[in-house]
Order: C-alpha cells, then structure tokens, then sequence
C-alpha cells in the first residue's frame, strides 16, 4: 500500500518516478498480484493516469487490462475500473485542458489505433457484449460507453463482429427497457453508431420492437417539447428509416405512422419555442420526409402518403403551415414536407387545394405561399420551399393545372379585383423588377403547362393590358417581349424555360410564336453572337427554342416552314455552331446539379438557374432537334408522306384495335351473362331439388301421422275398457258397505239421473248418424283421404260398440235398481258404478269429437299444402326450359361474333403487309421507321404508366 500512496501522489522521501516508470509498475502490479484488493487499487491507479497519459496506459496496460475482464468477472468493482480506463484510453472525447498540445488529427488516429488493436482479437467485442448484459450499474454503464467509442473509431468492422456473435444485437435492444435512464439513454447513442449504414443490423434492430421503444420514450419525454434524449431518439429513427424499404414498410404496417400525429400539435400560442424544441421538430418534420421521400419507390411512398391523410398527419402539418409565430426554419422545414406529402397524391393534392389561412376573408393556402413566393423581402430558402411545394401541388394534378390556368383565362377573372387569384400573383411575379420573382414566376407557370397540351392552348388566349392607351398583348408575346429588352441572365433563362416548355409537343403555340416576325430574328441574333460564357447559358436555350419551333412546326406558316427555318440556320448561325451552342445547356454545372433530385435546393440565388422538370425535357429533345437540323428537305417531304401514311395506316389499325376491343368487350359481356345464367340456372335446379325434397319429408310426415293416429285410437280403446273393467270391480266391493244406508234416501235422485243419461245417450246416437253423412260428403268431395276416412268409420263403428256395450250395462243397472226398490234391507252398488261410467262415456265421446275435428283440418291443410307444391315445381321446371333456351341463343351469338372476329383478324393481317412493305421502301430511301413493335411497346407502357396513376389515386 506504500508503493500505492506514492504512485497516487502521496508524500515520498526520494525522487519521483515518471510517468511511464509508475505505469510500468502498475501494470506489473496488475499482472502479478495475487490479493484482488492489490489488482483493485492498482487498476483504479490505472484509471487515473489514462487520461494525462493516455499513450503510454494504452500502451503498456491494455493487455492487462483485458485479461482483468476476462478473470476478474466476480467482482464488478475492478470490472468497472477496467472498462472506465479502457474507455479512457480509447475514446477521442477528451476533455479541453486535457487536450493541450495535441492536435485533433493525432488524437483521432491514437483513438482509432487502439480501437483497431481491441478488435484485432474478436472474443474482446464479445465479452464486452457479454459484460453489458450484466445489471451491476458500475459494469453496464462503462460497458456501453466503451462499445460506444469502438463503434464511432471503426464502425464496420464493429458492426461485423457483432452481426456475426449470436444474439449480439438482440443484447443491445435490452438498453432501451434499462429503467435507469442514464443506461437507456447512452443505449440509444450505441444504437445510433450501430445503425449508421448498415442495412442488415437496421432491420433486426427494427425487428426486435425498436419502434415501439423509441415511441414509448419520445411520449414519455413530452414529444417535440422533450429535451435531448428525444432528439437522439428521432436520430436513431432516422438511420433505421432512411433508405431502407423494408424498414419503411414495417413502420407502416405496424400503423406507426398514427403516432407521429401528437409530434406536431404544437398548440395555438406557440410561444416559448426553445432552440432544443425547434431542432426536434426539425428531425421529426425530416423523418416524415424520410417516408414520402421521392427517391423512395412510388408504391411505398403513396401507401404512406395515404396514411398520412387518413390518420390527420397532413391536416396537421397544414394547420402548422398556416399557424403564426412559427419560426422561419420551421416554416420552411414544414413547407418542404407538406410539399412531399402530397407530390403525386391526388387525394392529398385535393386535400391541400381546399385548405384556407386564417385571415379576413379566408384565403387559400396556395395564394398566401404564392405571396410569399413573390416578395423579395422573404428568406430565400423559405421563396425554394414555398415553389417546392407549388411544383408538388402540380405533379401529375391535370386537375390543379386547370384551376391555375383558369385563374389567367379571361372568362374567370374577378372584375372587381376583391381577391388576388394564383394566376394574377404569377403574372404578377413574372414582369416585376425581381430577377428570382421572375424565375420562380416562369417555373411555376411551367409546371402548370406541364404534359398538358390542352392547357398550353388555353394560355394562348390569356391577354395582358400593358399601359392605359395601348391594346392588350398576349402572354407569350409579352414574354418574348421581355426578352429582347435585355433583362438579367436569370430572368431570361426562367422565361426561355417556360417558353420551352410552353412550346414542345403543341403545334398550335409554335405557330403562335413564329407568326411574331421579330422572334425569329431575335432568337438568330442571339445565337449568332460571339458572347461572354454568363450569356452563352442564354445562347443555348435561345438554340432549344429554334430547334422547337423547327421539330414542332406543322408548316402553316408559309415564311416560316421548316426548310425555311433550317436555310437560315444554315446561313446565318451555321449547323456546327448551332448545335455546338445547343450542347452549351447539358454541359453546364447548375443544369447537372438540377437534373439530381426534384426539390429546388441553391447555396445562393445566383445559382438559381435550372429546374429538375426542365432538364427531363433538354436530354428527351436534344438529340431529335440535332437530327432535325440535319435534315434535307427532300428528306423532310418524305418523311411527311411517310407520316401521313403512317397516321393513315395507324388509324386504320387503330380503329380495327378499337372494334376488337369492342368485340372482345361484347364477348366478355355474353361470357358474364352466360356465366351469369348458369348460376341462376344452378340455384333454380338447387331450389327444384330442395323444393323435392320438402314434398319428401311432408309425404313422410303425413304418413306417419296416420300411422300415429291408429295406435293412440288404439290406445284409447284398451284405455277406456280397462277403465270401466276396474271401475266395476274395484267400487263395487268398496261401495256396498258403505252406502247401504244411504240408498233408501237417493233412490229419488237416482231415478233423475237415469232420465239425464238417457237423453244423452240419444243425443250420443243422433251426432254418431250426423258423423256419419259428413263422412260420406267427404269422401264424395276429397278423394285424397279415403284411406283416412275409411279408418275413422271403423272406429266410429268401435264406439258404436261400445256405446251399446255401456247402455246394455245400463240397462242391467236399472233392473238392479228396481231390485233395489223391492228389497229396502240391501242396495245393489251397480248403480253408483253405473253413474261413474255413464259419465266417463259422455266425457270420452267428446274428447273423440273434438280429435276427430282436429284430424279433419289436419288432412285439409296436407293436401292444400300439396297442391301448392305441385304448382311451384311446375312454374320451376317451365323456367328451367326457358333458361335453357336463352343459353342455346348466347352460344349462337358467341359463334357468330368468334367468325366477326376471325374476318377482322384476316383484314388486320392484309394491312400489316401492306405496311411492312411500305416500311422497306421507306428503309430503302433512307428514312429512319420505328418497328410497329417497339411502337405498340411505348403505348403500351404509356396505358400502363396511367393505370398505376389511377390506381395510385
């Protein structure tokens, strides 16, 4: 411990030893020692000094060091003074006063040295894995700094070791549920360097739930208004999302994109927006980007733009776009991602259309950014942005190009000049002072005209009032008119963009152009002359628009046909330099930068020159307007017979296309139908059999109530003679001695009794003959029930029977009676039973009566029911024919419409000869022809291009 105190600066009697001699014996101290507290205070010693001596620890140490984490496990104290030194000694995140001499350079290769020396041997990375699963505060936490540090010296080769250790990156992801928040948070910086540009670990890391952590933790923090760990977290997001598709559909799927709503309500004050809150909204405006970025695939990116409609991301963006107190580079960021948002989307494009800024009256969103597009006191970047999104609002919206346009065409135009309109703001920014209003005016307007020839037609009609006393001009010359005023460079080249664009592909505004007498001239003036390199930028775009009025020139201008033009050319400028002075727009360094990605993006506004839909259309025309120069007119005149019978025999074949696709529309038609008819065919043979099959089971079930009504006849018969049988046998004994003295005083109210039983008995006879008529009146009029009504006369004829048997008794019991009345000493028990079965057999009549009733109606409705079954399979089977006889029809005219068909085939195979023979005389005078196939291949791709646009929508 003496050796201890004077290496940590205690007092020592004799010199000093230096710094390397001390490190020396420390690390022998390490290595040597059998005491753990020995190694303990030496390693701490260690520690202390790796920072002043950082060479010489790493140096002599790191060795020893290693060999503490791999023997040392047990005891987490020298573990974390192991981990803590090496950290030291490897980490480039020193200290200011520590630094001192050291230049940055020197200290990122020591660091990067000693990282490389630590990975040389891989089983260091996977111990290092192993400790940062250990839960001891003082063994994690360095851990995790540690790995921090090796990933930010040599990232890949870390990335690899770990990739390849089993469950390496699964370890990892247990940092972010640490409930320390220290240890979470540097988890999230390890997970940042793990991620950068490393595909494959980005996936498992998003795979092992990463999404739903860092979520958890940017709510739990406050959101945009959370402090630094937020913004890690939003970091982390970002490299696990960009350019990584599978990630990004994951993020959808798992319907992540709703959480990203509460990121942006920022509430109506907006005040207090601290510089930590704008940097994250900042990052999650950016990661939004990340999902609708153009560069994605075009299914992905319309998937997640839809998300973010229906769940109210965009909704919510927009109300921040039009919210006040916002700061600039929020504004501009917000900007920039609502334009992303809704570039292609046709719904989210609707959406953004209808939305109005808060003001008196209410105006649209589109005009307030227009404004702000127009004014030259506004920041440049926010003026990008704002034509960033007008671009976006524009791509592939033929809906919002002709809103736009309407807005300049004479018939829409407010009288009263209320409300300042899209158009009139353009029109406004194209003629100001402003070189960039100017610009941004012409390349927006552009957009508007963008693959719209129907719309570039409409702007011709759009007439400007110069100056009271004069008449009006039209747009295009007006434009012209400007340029050869000798404007800035940069508002000459954004009204030559647009001139360009107007022009391509619309006959109609060429001819409008040329029929000026002073463009033609102007544009050969400006091509001829020997300029500086600022204006030779102007030279080739003034060569473009020639070559445009040249290729798209339908020769109804008799001064300005095409061979005309190309005389010119040939005389004034010169085909060599006219071409040479073409190529001067492709070669330029701002048209390269330009043509990289859509988003107008310029270190300053000098630089402003090119837009990213424009260098699309110079690489499609330059080549065609070269060889157009070239072209004799002999050539030409070919060339334009050679198209018209082209057209010709493109109509034709057009328009045989177009009667097979009616044929095959019909024949699908009658295929559906007959398909149709089948079914319905089947469902009534379904419905025939099903109906049969009733019938069935009521035939069945009426049998089997007759059957049941034999035996409970049965049954009550052998019931009823029982009963009486009993009653006989069993009263008779018990009654005697009990009612013997009784007899004498009821012999009168017997004798009443007799008189009632017999007018029963009568009417008992007079119902059985009446029963006996309506059987016979039923089996007159229902033949069906025969059998039935058979059955019941034989048991009418049982009851009969038994009538007679019970009234023989009766008899019987009045003679007793009589006996009765002669001997008063006894009494004969036979009556009382008598009045017992007399009244039992008025109670059984009825109860007969009244089931025979029931059978009756029960036998009437089966054979209703029967009746009516028999009609529904008559109307079915008629129907079946019927159908049947339709589907003989339909094949009939399916045949007839198959050899329609075949005739048209045989034409179709008589004009593809005739072309093909016409396009070897062509080939043989030296005329380039396109192959029908490649021809039908490119209209082919263009139908395709417009159904995914349809379904996209």
């Amino acid at each position: 411990m003496n050796f201890l105190r004077g290496v940590m600066g205690g007092p020592s009697a004799g010199p000093q030893p230096s710094g390397a001699e001390t490190i020396q014996k420390l690390c022998d101290r390490v290595a040597s020692s059998t005491l753990l507290d020995d190694r303990r205070d030496a390693v701490r010693a260690l520690k202390s000094l790796s920072k002043k001596y950082r060479l010489e620890v790493g140096i002599q140490a790191m060795e020893h060091l290693i060999h503490v984490l791999q023997t040392d496990r047990s005891d987490s104290e020298i573990i974390g003074y192991a981990l803590d030194t090496l950290y030291n000694v490897i980490s480039n995140d020193l200290e200011e006063e520590e630094q001192e001499e050291n230049l940055p350079k020197q200290v990122d290769d020591l660091g990067s040295q000693f990282t490389e020396i630590f990975i040389k041997q891989q089983e260091n990375v996977t111990l290092l894995l192993t400790l940062v699963e250990e839960f001891d505060f003082h063994v994690r936490w360095p851990g995790v700094k540690l790995l921090t540090s090796l990933l930010k010296q040599q990232g890949p080769q870390v990335q690899q070791i770990i990739l390849v250790s089993p469950m390496g990156v699964s370890r990892l992801m247990d940092l972010l549920a640490d409930s320390r928040e220290v240890i979470r948070n540097d988890g999230v910086l390890l997970l940042q360097q793990l991620t950068k540009s490393n595909a494959a670990i980005q996936k498992i890391v998003a795979f092992e739930n990463a999404f739903e952590r860092l979520l958890d933790i940017i709510t739990e923090e406050g959101n945009s208004d959370g402090g630094i760990v937020v913004e890690d977290c939003l970091l982390l997001l970002q490299n696990l999302l960009k350019n990584n598709n599978s990630n990004q559909n994951f993020f959808k799927e798992g319907s992540y994109i709703q959480r990203m709503k509460p990121w942006f309500e920022v509430g109506d004050d907006n005040c207090g927006w601290s510089a930590q809150k704008v940097t994250n909204l900042h990052l999650m405006l950016q990661l939004v980007r990340v999902l609708v970025s153009p560069t994605n695939p075009p299914g992905a990116t319309s998937s997640c733009q839809k998300a973010m409609f229906h769940c109210g991301l965009l909704q919510q963006l927009c109300t921040i776009l039009m919210a006040t107190g916002v700061p600039a580079d929020i504004l501009t960021e917000t900007i920039n991602t609502v334009s992303e948002v809704i570039r292609g989307c046709q719904m989210n494009q609707d959406y953004f259309a209808s939305v109005n800024a808060p003001s008196n009256p209410p105006r649209p969103a589109i005009v307030v950014l227009l404004m702000s597009m127009v004014n030259e006191r506004q920041p440049f970047v926010l003026r990008c942005a704002v034509l960033y999104c007008f671009q976006c609002f524009l791509y592939k919206n033929q809906k919002g190009q002709g809103e736009i346009v309407s807005t300049l065409l004479p018939s829409t135009i407010d009288a009263t000049g209320n409300s300042v309109s899209a158009g009139q703001l353009l029109c406004g920014g194209l003629f100001s002072t402003d070189s960039l209003s100017n610009w941004c005016a012409a390349v927006a307007l552009a957009h508007a005209l963008q693959e719209n020839a129907t719309l570039k037609e409409q702007l011709l009609r759009v007439q400007l009032a110069t100056s009271i006393g004069n008449p009006p001009v039209s747009l295009l010359q007006q434009c012209t008119n400007i340029l050869s005023q000798g404007s800035k460079v940069q508002t000459r080249v954004g009204l030559l963009m647009l001139l360009c664009t107007w022009l391509s592909n619309c006959s109609i505004a060429v001819t409008h152009f040329l029929h000026n007498p002073a463009n033609v001239p102007f544009l050969t003036g400006q091509i001829a002359e020997n300029l500086g390199e600022e204006e030779q930028l102007v030279q080739g775009l003034c060569a473009l628009l020639l070559g445009i009025s040249i290729y798209y020139n339908d020769n109804s201008l008799e001064n300005y046909r095409k061979e005309k033009l190309k005389q010119l050319i040939e005389k004034r400028i010169g085909r060599e330099n006219f071409i040479e002075k073409l190529g001067f727009i492709s070669k330029h360094e701002l048209y390269s930068r330009a043509a990289q990605k859509p988003q107008p993006s310029f270190s300053s506004p000098d630089h402003m020159m090119f837009d990213h839909e424009f260098t699309k259309l110079v690489k499609e025309l330059e080549g065609v307007i070269s060889k157009a120069i070239y072209k004799s007119s002999e050539e030409d005149k070919k060339e334009e017979e050679v198209k018209k019978t082209l057209e010709q025999h493109d109509n034709i074949v057009t328009h045989y296309k177009k009667v097979i696709r009616e044929q095959d529309q019909e024949l699908e038609e009658l295929k559906q139908r007959i398909n149709t008819l089948t079914s319905q065919n089947e469902q009534l043979q379904a419905t025939v059999t099903q109906q049969v099959s009733q019938i069935q089971q009521h035939k069945d079930q009426y049998n089997l109530l007759k059957v049941q009504l034999g035996k409970d006849t049965q049954h009550h018969n052998s019931h009823s003679d029982t009963f009486q049988m009993n009653g006989i046998q069993t009263e008779e004994v018990s009654k005697l001695k009990e009612e013997l003295e009784e007899w004498k005083n009821k012999h009168e109210l017997l004798q009443g009794q007799l008189k009632e039983k017999d007018s029963v008995i009568e009417k008992l006879k007079s119902s059985q003959l009446e029963m006996g008529t309506t059987e016979q009146s039923s089996q007159t009029s229902k033949s069906g029930g025969l059998e039935l009504n058979n059955e019941l006369q034989k048991e009418l004829e049982m009851l009969r029977s038994q009538i007679q048997l019970q009234s023989a008794e009766i008899s019987k019991l009045q003679i007793e009676n009589q006996k009765l009345q002669v001997m008063n000493t006894t009494a004969d028990p036979v009556l009382a039973d008598g009045r017992v079965a007399a009244v039992n057999n008025s109670e059984s009549e009825g109860q007969l009566e009244q089931e025979i009733k029931e059978l009756k109606s029960e036998v009437k409705a089966l054979s209703e029911e029967k009746e009516t079954l028999k009609q529904h399979l008559d109307s079915s089977s008629s129907t079946v024919a019927i159908l049947q006889d339709e589907k003989s029809k339909l094949q009939q005219e399916v045949a007839e419409s198959k050899k329609e068909q075949d005739d048209l085939l045989v034409l179709l195979a008589d004009q593809d000869q005739k072309l093909s023979a016409l396009k070897i005389k062509l080939k043989d005078l030296g005329v380039p022809v396109e192959d029908e196939d490649d021809i039908e291949s490119g209209d082919q791709g263009d139908e395709d291009e417009d159904g995914d646009e349809e379904e996209q929508d």
